[in-house]
């Protein structure tokens, strides 16, 4: 029986995926490993994201308990966010994701021919970075 989104499921792979669900997720827990990050530094990183999309995604996060809001209450407002120590435990998570993900990528360039290829590449400079991390 299907389950949609906002019902609880028994399944663990779903469990994470309702966490992980967006375009964006996975990026911004990526840029987060590297410490606290201001919205703006966050958005200047991920390429092509919107900043209403980032903070929507950044809200579920921290509703989620992944990422802390740390507000310094200042003028102009300096908003600071970084993984929580249970946002952290998804670390291994995102590497081994983002390993497949860049295997499945050099699956798809090895087939030209396919028209899937089109489209799925990494953004500007984020092969690079994301082979960098060990």
């Amino acid at each position: 029986m299907p389950v949609s989104k906002k019902e609880v499921s028994e399944c663990p792979v779903d469990a994470m995926m309702r966490v992980m669900d967006g375009r964006w997720k996975g990026t911004i827990l990526w840029r987060l490993q590297d410490g606290p990050r201001r919205t703006s530094e966050l958005k200047r990183s991920i390429p092509g994201i919107t900043e209403r999309m980032l903070i929507r995604h950044l809200q579920e996060l921290v509703a989620d308990g992944i990422v802390k809001r740390d507000d310094k209450k200042t003028i102009p407002p300096c908003v600071y966010y970084s993984l929580s120590s249970y946002g952290r435990t998804l670390g291994p998570v995102v590497q081994m994701m983002c390993n497949w993900g860049r295997s499945h990528l050099k699956r798809l360039s090895a087939r030209p021919s396919d028209s899937r290829v089109r489209g799925h590449r990494a953004p500007k400079g984020m092969n690079r970075e994301f082979s960098s991390r060990s």
